[in-house]
């Protein structure tokens, strides 16, 4: 793992992103090869280079947009040849756009289709050797537990569901008088020490996970096995590494205000706020007609005297009530009951509603918020009062998220399918807080391409 502008990167994705950009650099050149086997080139060296390097940046962008780098990418939505042939056709649409615009850029449509041919069957291979070799237990990290009581024991499943693991739990260190609930605890005594286990497992990483903190740690041995290289962290630090969240189980006021994050100082909000006006704008520009044919097609289904735009009231930024603006995707009366969640399967929503929710269509008009200051582009999905009220008196520490301004798309709405119960709500806060914590421009970029993924998908959409 790497820390970029406190978010943690996969070292092992990273590569792999390195390694097919690499394909895809080269497969213009195979191209190319194939096309003038039998005949000189027309192409100077220059003119190779900068074919290949936007056929390469176009297509590792689209794969990103896919979430083919994603390491959060359970088995369940995993569907690589899917997102391997979606990620195609999005280059594929990009390419022709950047011809159109540069067209001197453009190669023999034979040199292109070969590269294409080529890239499809180098992806195909390089994930191959990546999937064969990055599970092996030789290059997982090592990781040694002391705790073997209930917080230990959720240990056992973090990223149980991921394609991609980076470590193994080699042991649960059980403490005096702790009760264990982990299968063979390990207990310290004069013939097994600290070290002795740490010696014998080839542990690079310890994690604290105690349900009690008043029990006694090893201390000395724990800061002796520092001193020698390896790695001790706290629990709250090895999930915020490995799922990107704020474990609220294990958080404190202390940790809150001492943790290297949650601030909001220097040139930051004029960055965010500048990013926020010109991508709203950029996204206006290009998507204006989309919102016409809505509010065209809202109208047809509806009647011409239905409203096409919904006005609710939500939370925003320190807790101040804003009026949220989206296209209607319900009934005129789906509220005539009072608020609610909308469920799987909610006949409140209309047949062009149930469309433009899917695709996210119905976001659109927020960008008027954004330009207003009231939202972000990215941040927490705004609540309506109503809701947050029984949120705040249930759930420790949502009110935090109300610490930056709320956002049309979010790290949790990447992370975290939509939730229509409090137990979800929980969930998605700890997604909330790493993004309120570690917020930046680099986060704020990867989940813009990342949101592709989640409308391609459908993911979260109701």
């Amino acid at each position: 793992m790497i820390r970029i502008f406190r978010h943690y990167i996969s070292t092992a994705y990273l590569g792999l992103m390195l390694a097919e950009w690499v394909v895809f650099y080269l497969a213009m050149y195979w191209g190319a090869a194939v096309r003038f086997l039998y005949a000189s080139s027309w192409y100077s060296t220059e003119e190779m280079m900068w074919a290949s390097l936007v056929y390469s940046v176009v297509f590792i962008l689209s794969c990103s947009f896919l979430g083919l780098y994603r390491k959060t990418l359970d088995k369940e939505e995993y569907n690589l040849l899917e997102r391997i042939n979606y990620s195609f056709c999005v280059a594929i649409f990009a390419l022709v756009f950047v011809y159109y615009i540069i067209p001197e850029l453009m190669l023999a449509r034979s040199v292109l289709i070969s590269a294409i041919l080529f890239s499809f069957m180098g992806v195909l291979v390089t994930r191959y050797l990546f999937y064969r070799f990055v599970n092996l237990e030789t290059l997982k990290r090592r990781v040694l537990v002391i705790g073997a009581g209930q917080r230990a024991s959720k240990l056992e499943v973090v990223n149980s569901s991921y394609v991609y693991r980076g470590f193994d739990i080699v042991g649960y260190i059980a403490l005096e008088d702790e009760m264990a609930v982990v299968a063979n605890p390990i207990y310290l005594g004069d013939n097994c020490t600290l070290a002795d286990i740490v010696d014998k497992e080839k542990v690079d990483e310890i994690v604290i996970a105690v349900d009690d903190r008043r029990k006694k740690l090893p201390v000395d041995d724990l800061l002796d096995i520092k001193m020698d290289g390896i790695i001790v962290m706290d629990l709250q630090t090895f999930y915020e590494r490995e799922q990107r969240l704020v474990f609220l189980e294990t958080m404190t006021p202390s940790w809150l205000v001492f943790s290297d994050g949650f601030v909001n100082d220097g040139s930051r909000p004029i960055v965010k706020r500048s990013f926020d006006v010109v991508a709203s704008l950029l996204l206006l520009g290009v998507s204006w007609w989309v919102m016409l044919l809505t509010a065209l097609a809202i109208w047809l289904e509806s009647g011409f005297g239905a409203p096409v735009l919904y006005r609710q009231s939500r939370v925003g930024y320190r807790d101040q009530p804003f009026q949220v603006i989206k296209f209607r995707s319900m009934r005129v009366d789906a509220e005539k009951n009072g608020a609610q969640f909308a469920g799987e399967v909610d006949d409140r929503v209309t047949r062009v509603g149930k469309f433009i929710r899917k695709v996210r269509i119905d976001e659109l008009p927020q960008l008027f918020n954004v330009l207003k200051g009231e939202m972000s582009f990215v941040g927490p999905r705004p609540e309506r009062p109503e809701f947050v009220e029984g949120f705040e008196k249930n759930i420790p520490y949502y009110k935090e998220r109300h610490r930056v301004k709320p956002g049309i798309t979010g790290w949790a709405q990447l992370c975290y399918p939509y939730g229509a119960s409090e137990e979800d709500t929980w969930q998605k806060l700890q997604y909330d807080l790493y993004y309120v914590k570690n917020y930046s421009l680099f986060l704020d970029l990867a989940i813009m391409m990342s949101t592709v993924e989640v409308v391609l998908w459908g993911r979260g959409a109701r």
